[in-house]
């Protein structure tokens, strides 16, 4: 290829069709087709026709649901509210009845009922469907904490690219105290959305604001870290950690038992599912998990800070390097200009392309 314009053009293409690439296939593979996977659910009976009953549900599903049974109706629902099953059959000659925690997964609850409607079709009878755990009715789905994720993670790694762009000259201190700052912002702009703005929390908004900014900051700190090794690189490897892994594992719209096991297994300990869950916790299921969470993102904000110190270590040390060694002879006036625009022709395109990937 001999024009070098249009190599650099064609080789900073690269970027935009690495996103399309990974974008295409987190989201289809995530989303497209959810079906149950070790759908975990419970039937309500001690003797042996409830045991055999649940054994006949599992032989029917297979992989596709994991069956247990419990013996009261109030141990269902506690299992429920604990989040350790999606749904919960009580048969019933007269009135069966299916109890769901629809705040703990809208489409989860939708899954377990598209399972037991047949089976209470069989019998004659309609199946009577209980919600032991409604979101709020400003968030009839329970899907509005999902969106909060996406405006936290824009509003995180998009100052990720402004302070790389735009603050590159900075002393690693000083970045690191204004991704502090940004953090903080960001969070609060959060708990203002959650709050006062689209009544997705009714109560527990400092708690909110808490796991927001520890979210952000993980984020922020990550990827002022990164900057430092990966320059323009730094924008996709953001999004490849916290759009395409991050919203596709977080639990917002398919728990991972809807996914499979790739996402399911991500949704353990990525940071987007700490946020998620651990607000599911606060706000709907009394703190049952929310300390698990919050410690998730506890460890996500630690491994930011890590990468920072090492990032400001690697700084440092270069910076002793140029300064010990040999002194270049002085430029001339011209030879200054040629590398004053140089230096802004790279600053401008490393601008661009963190804005691209923004």
């Amino acid at each position: 290829m001999r024009s070098p314009a249009l190599r650099h053009v064609l080789t900073h293409l690269i970027t935009p069709l690495l996103m399309c690439l990974g974008m295409g296939l987190a989201y289809m593979g995530a989303f497209v087709t959810p079906e149950p996977n070790h759908l975990p659910v419970a039937v309500v009976g001690a003797g042996p026709t409830a045991k055999v009953f649940a054994q006949t549900v599992k032989d029917t599903a297979g992989d596709k649901l994991d069956v247990r049974t419990v013996a009261t109706r109030a141990d269902a629902v506690d299992l429920l509210k604990s989040r350790d099953v999606t749904g919960a059959y009580v048969p019933s000659a007269k009135v069966p009845e299916l109890l769901v925690a629809t705040a703990a997964s809208d489409m989860g609850a939708v899954a377990v009922e598209k399972v037991f409607t047949p089976v209470a079709a069989k019998e004659g009878v309609p199946l009577k469907v209980t919600d032991v755990a409604a979101p709020v009715a400003d968030d009839p789905t329970g899907q509005g904490l999902f969106f909060l994720l996406i405006a936290l993670s824009i509003g995180s790694y998009a100052s990720v690219a402004a302070l790389g762009a735009a603050g590159a000259t900075l002393p690693m201190r000083i970045r690191a105290l204004l991704a502090l700052g940004v953090s903080v912002v960001v969070g609060g702009i959060g708990t203002l959305l959650a709050g006062p703005v689209f009544h997705l929390a009714h109560h527990g908004l400092v708690s909110v604001w808490g796991m927001a900014w520890l979210y952000s900051a993980g984020i922020l700190f990550i990827g002022v870290g990164l900057h430092t090794f990966l320059k323009r690189w730094t924008t996709l490897t953001m999004m490849v950690l916290f759009v395409m892994l991050n919203f596709t594992s977080s639990g917002g719209l398919f728990r991972p038992e809807l996914q499979n096991g790739f996402f399911g297994t991500l949704h353990a300990f990525w940071n987007g599912a700490g946020f998620v869950e651990g607000i599911r916790s606060r706000l709907y299921f009394a703190d049952d998990g929310l300390a698990r969470n919050v410690g998730t993102l506890l460890v996500w904000l630690v491994v930011g800070l890590a990468v920072t110190a090492v990032a400001a270590v690697y700084e440092r040390s270069r910076g002793t390097v140029q300064t010990t060694a040999l002194p270049e002879p002085a430029p001339n006036a011209e030879q200054a200009r040629q590398m004053a625009e140089h230096r802004n022709a790279e600053e401008a395109e490393e601008e661009v392309e963190e804005t691209v990937g923004v």
